[in-house]
């Protein structure tokens, strides 16, 4: 019986889903969906034709604080909040963010290294390319995966003025990627809404999984900055204890050292032809280093499969 329930709730869930045109493909996720985002997505759902009460007022923005608020962040975070308490998770704050305000959420998935902008190119960083690619990521390339938040503008600049969340994608016959999304504030209720992977009003995706790595600079700071200097000071270019998340002038060093020995552009930015050599010398010696294995119980090896 306990089998059942994960998928009964997925049931649920797919039901709960509008019908796609019969030409169009629903598009499997290319990483594996969560249980808590088919929790998410069916907490979510059930919100559909909430309505603002008198003077904008919801339950959304009074659990954020301020009942009046524009809620379309709020909606979301409340909708992670209720999964936290019915199932005992800790997701707010750690797999999405408890945030109100114009762009503190996409800065949060920015800082956690889960963003992927819609053009390949984030600002104040550089280009981006998927794990394990030598190329970078073009325009409407990543296609949004469930449980994913969609950061919008509403104007020509970089500033966020509205959230979704993904439930699924879907393809047509000509080969158009269509988002299929949760969101509040819409204008006054929470619905189902549709958005092309293309619109240009998309500024990029706060993501479930890390699936993507980017260029780094001297700046820069958040948990890929940490991780790159943790493989720097495994190399033995920064000092131990010395990995805190900043881009600064030593590790910029590091990066530059690296670069010199190997023949690279010295400029001291973590880019795509740095970090993928690096990568493959990180990981060349941590598989030669016997403290570095991890050993699998047998009880634990269908998590690995």
């Amino acid at each position: 019986m306990k089998r059942l329930i994960p998928l009964l709730i997925a049931l649920m869930t797919l039901l709960a889903w509008p019908v796609a045109q019969a030409e169009d493909e629903v598009i499997r996720p290319q990483w594996r969906v969560p249980d808590y985002v088919t929790w998410l997505l069916e907490i979510a759902g059930n919100e559909v034709g909430y309505k603002e009460g008198a003077h904008g007022y919801t339950k959304y923005g009074e659990h954020w604080g301020d009942p009046y608020a524009q809620w379309c962040a709020e909606y979301l975070c409340w909708c992670v909040d209720q999964v936290d308490v019915l199932h005992g998770t800790t997701l707010l704050k750690n797999v999405y963010p408890l945030y109100s305000g114009q762009n503190t959420g996409m800065r949060w998935f920015i800082r956690q290294g889960r963003f992927i902008a819609r053009n390949g190119n984030l600002t104040d960083w550089g280009y981006q390319w998927f794990k394990g690619s030598n190329a970078f990521i073009q325009a409407g390339e990543y296609i949004p995966q469930p449980g994913d938040w969609v950061f919008f503008t509403w104007t020509s600049d970089a500033d966020t003025d509205h959230v979704a969340m993904v439930e699924y994608c879907t393809r047509d016959a000509a080969g158009n990627i269509t988002m299929h999304c949760l969101e509040g504030n819409n204008p006054s209720s929470v619905a189902r809404v549709t958005y092309s992977i293309n619109d240009k009003k998309i500024l990029g995706f706060g993501t479930v999984h890390d699936v993507a790595d980017w260029t780094m600079r001297q700046g820069n700071s958040g948990e890929k900055v940490r991780e790159l200097q943790e493989k720097l000071v495994y190399l033995g270019l920064m000092p131990e204890g010395s990995a805190d998340g900043v881009y600064g002038a030593a590790t910029a060093e590091a990066i530059t050292a690296f670069q010199r020995t190997h023949g690279l552009k010295e400029n001291g930015i973590a880019n795509i032809e740095t970090q993928t050599l690096l990568n493959a010398i990180y990981q060349e010696k941590v598989d030669s280093d016997p403290a570095m294995w991890v050993i699998i119980d047998d009880d634990d090896w269908d998590d690995w499969e």
